[in-house]
């Protein structure tokens, strides 16, 4: 535990599993503790200004990716599962509800009758516009709590955490 840090409830339950089972190594538990509460709050916190527009996280990664994707801002249903690591079934719930909410198109793939492309429409783009600016600011505001310093060791930690990992993760 740091030195100068405020204790919180993570180090609790380190405390106590010190106390009750003294061999355990819990080094690992107070960095993935933290990084789970982190993104607990942090996504909290997107769900709500995501639904000022209408969708959920979600929805938006789907949107997002066919934002980021570039003109014509189109994709395959697997192309779009890949890069969100979603079953295919997953996948579907997200682009019937975002069809039906007019943010993305389902049509044959010109290239291959027996597939279908997704592609985001004009509203779907403002949407993903609006919402990646205003749950940018929300990270922002969370991330600009610690100094600049602590920002950039941080991310780099992280980055070297998950490559460490792999890109599948373990196993």
């Amino acid at each position: 535990m740091a030195g100068d840090t405020a204790r919180d409830d993570v180090d609790r339950i380190v405390m106590q599993w010190a106390r009750e089972r003294p061999e355990l190594e819990t080094g690992a538990m107070e960095v993935f503790g933290r990084i789970n509460r982190l993104a607990r709050i942090a996504g909290d916190l997107q769900e709500e200004v995501y639904a000022r527009f209408g969708i959920n996280r979600g929805e938006f990664d789907v949107l997002a990716t066919l934002r980021r994707s570039g003109e014509p801002f189109q994709l395959s249903p697997k192309e779009l599962s890949a890069s969100l690591m979603l079953t295919s079934g997953g996948m579907t719930g997200r682009l019937d509800r975002l069809e039906r909410a007019g943010l993305v198109t389902r049509s044959p793939d010109p290239d291959d009758r027996r597939a279908l492309v997704i592609t985001l429409t004009g509203r779907g783009r403002e949407v993903a516009d609006e919402a990646v600016v205003a749950g940018l600011a929300v990270q922002r505001e969370l991330f600009d709590r610690l100094p600049a310093r602590s920002r950039e060791r941080l991310a780099d930690l992280l980055r070297d955490l998950l490559a460490a990992a792999g890109s599948d993760g373990p196993g």
